[in-house]
Formats: C-alpha cells, structure tokens, sequence
C-alpha cells in the first residue's frame, strides 16, 4: 500500500526551514528530529549544498516538509548559488528555525531573523551541538542569544537529543500562533450548498487524472458537506437541467469562463479554479485591481507570465500560448511576453508593466505572498490568470474573485 502521507501535496504542508551557517548542525538536528538519515552529516563545512527536503507528520500541527538547507555564510560561486537557495527556501517557510554556533559572532543570524520578522514568520533560536557544553556554558550560551535575539531559544543536541522533545513543542506553539483555517472556497458555500464543477479535459489534464485544483477543490466541498456536481463544458446544458434549483456556485476552468457565464443562472455565483486559488494563496483584491492595468499596456510594454510549476510547453499551454495570444489581440503583436517557471522568478521585476501569475497550486501561501510583496515592493501590477482572462473576456465585475470571503 503506497504510504498516502506522502502524498499530500508540498503546497498544503507546513514549511519548517532550518537555516544557520556552515557545520553548525542543521542536518543533524533534521536526522535526529525526523528519526531518519535524511540529509549528509560531515564535519567538513559546505556539505549540505541544495536544499534537503523531508515530509512528515508532526501530531497537533499536521502534514510539514522540513527544509534543510546550506550554510548561509558560504562563498564563493557555488556558495552564492547555495545561499540564494536557502533564501528562496525561507521565502516559503511558515516556521524557521534559525541554528547557532557556539561562537560569539551572531551578526548573520541577526540578519537572517530579520529577515523572517520582517515576513512576520515565526523563528525559534537553536544552539546546536548542545552536548559540546557543560550545562552551565549551554545556559549562558543560550539567555545569551535569546536576549539578543529576542526569540525563543533551546540548547539541542543530535547526539543526546537533549531538546528535541522541546523543539517540537515550539513547532506546534508557533504554528498555533499564526494558524488560520483558510478554504479554497472560502465564505461562497456553506453546508449543503450545491456546487457545480465545470472541468474541460484539455491536454493539460492526462487520461484517468484530473489537475490538481480540481482535487482539492473537490475534496474541500466534500469536507464541507457540499453536493458537488462534474461536468466537462460540452455537457453544461444537460448538467444544469439536471438541477431542480439552480446551484448556489459553479466554479469553471478560466479558459471557459465566457462560455459558462452565457449559460449560467442568474442566480449562481461564477468563479473559476484559478481565482479562487489566487485568493486562497495569495492577495486577490491586489489582482484584481492590477488587471486593470491591462487597458494601459501597449506594444512597447513588458509582460511577465509565472507559472509556478515546472512542465514541457504543450500545443496550447495556458500560460506560453494562449494567455500571450489573448494579451497581443488586445495591445498589439509588439507587446514582449517573458516566462517564468517554478521558482525561477526574478529577483528584479522593476523592468515590467504587469505581472500575471498562475493559480500557484504548486506552492504555499507564504511563496505566492514573498512574490507577491516582490512586486508590490518594485511598483509592479500583479494579477492571476483567471482574473487576468477574465478581464481581457469582459467578465470581471461579472464573477466573484473572493476579494470579500474569508480569505484575507
């Protein structure tokens, strides 16, 4: 039986980031918290190079990915690779752990748990290699370092397992924090609502599968007690004389929007996947008002297009051909479209006129928002595809983004 834990996707799992420098013992303090041999042990610095990743249970927190990643004081080419890495790593992490040695330069890590304050991610302090101190050092060492830093900090030791025990209890006091429940769906259905699910299966979704947002959307309304209804857009007519009242939401594939939206009650809200993702993940009412920058661009204008998985470009991908060929029809052929893919998402976003990201159903909320603060901080518009394809079908005011559900 295949071990369904790991099946969760990353995106729905509680990130957990271990950072410090170099031979400080983050690897070690994974191995001995996850049990397993998950990331290389050497003495030797610079070992840990990409990031390591491991997904667990942690009871009273749930499904979590534990980020191991490379000391932040590397150098060199390769080093700087590594610590831009580690960065991206806690651009994502929900909780950090931020490792220290036994040295008295504590400047980097100040910076670091700047870094996490400034995301308001909660940091926990850790001295590692605990069982290298007498008791007494090990206290010093740590009333120290919490007085400077002003965070939480144990004494723990890989060797021992001296503060392991604690060190998940700080997990699940941090991550009881800054918990809150946040729906796919958000505040749009409630028990017993009825749902309709307008699904095309295009190339992007293979034989006997369905994309991922469509299976947690699926599974969210069944959580919630929803009678869910599927249909592809061929079927719609049927579908919807099938209902004796009409459903109270019907969420679609973008790319159908318009289609969908001629055909529907009056009376039931019009969504798609990718709004309510956006919204879900990310800031909606920021999207939505950037998607009026589309009526500004013209051909001299600079469009970004990140999707936020990784995939070979089909015939008629969304993202490289369908989303471009939407854009140019409204501005013009000159317009330059760039694409991004998975994390390789710019550092400097200031050259462009709008920013048009996908659903994100690949990352967690604490990604989409880094970027999202990325461009906000660069003066850069930002919208999703679905409010995007919205706009440019003339439909927006017409369909609910979920700027006014519970997912702010």
């Amino acid at each position: 039986m295949e071990n369904t834990l790991n099946q969760t996707p990353s995106a729905n799992r509680t990130h957990i980031g271990f950072f410090g420098r170099m031979n400080a013992g983050k690897s070690s303090i994974v191995n001995a918290f996850t049990g397993q041999s998950v990331s290389i042990v050497s003495d030797t610095a610079g070992t840990t190079t990409d990031v390591v990743h491991k997904s667990m249970e942690i009871h009273g927190i749930g499904p979590c990915v534990l980020l191991d990643t490379a000391g932040f004081d590397d150098s060199g080419t390769l080093g700087e690779l590594r610590t831009e890495a580690a960065r991206k790593a806690a651009e994502r992490s929900d909780i950090a752990v931020v490792v220290f040695g036994t040295g008295d330069d504590r400047s980097a890590e100040k910076e670091w748990i700047s870094f996490f304050r400034d995301r308001e991610t909660p940091v926990i302090g850790v001295i590692g290699k605990a069982d290298t101190l007498s008791p007494e050092e090990g206290e010093r060492l740590r009333a120290a370092v919490a007085e400077e830093s002003g965070i939480p900090v144990l004494p723990v030791s890989a060797v021992t397992r001296q503060g392991i025990v604690a060190l998940k209890e700080e997990f699940i006091r941090s991550f009881r924090q800054t918990e809150k429940k946040r729906y796919i769906t958000g505040d749009l259905v409630r028990q017993g609502d009825s749902v309709l699910l307008v699904m095309p299966q295009d190339i992007q979704a293979p034989d006997g599968r369905l994309i991922l947002p469509q299976v947690q959307t699926i599974r969210e309304l069944l959580d919630r007690k929803c009678v869910v209804t599927c249909c592809t857009t061929d079927e719609l007519d049927d579908a919807l004389a099938k209902f004796r009242t009409a459903p109270k939401l019907i969420i679609t594939d973008s790319q159908v929007f318009d289609t969908v939206y001629r055909k529907k009650p009056e009376e039931s809200i019009l969504t798609s996947f990718s709004i309510l993702f956006a919204a879900y993940k990310g800031d909606i009412s920021y999207y939505t008002e950037s998607a009026e920058t589309i009526a500004k661009l013209t051909e001299k204008s600079r469009v970004l297009i990140a999707e936020c998985c990784t995939h070979a470009p089909l015939t008629e991908d969304i993202g490289r051909v369908k989303l471009p060929r939407l854009l140019r029809r409204r501005v013009g052929e000159g317009l330059t479209v760039d694409m991004a893919a998975g994390a390789d998402f710019p550092e400097n976003v200031a050259g462009y006129d709008l920013i048009i990201q996908c659903g994100a159903c690949m990352f967690n909320r604490k990604f989409v928002m880094a970027r999202t603060a990325r461009a906000k901080a660069a003066g850069v518009p930002m919208t999703n595809y679905g409010v995007a394809i919205a706009y440019l079908k003339g439909i927006l005011d017409k369909v609910e983004t979920g700027a006014d559900s519970g997912n702010k």
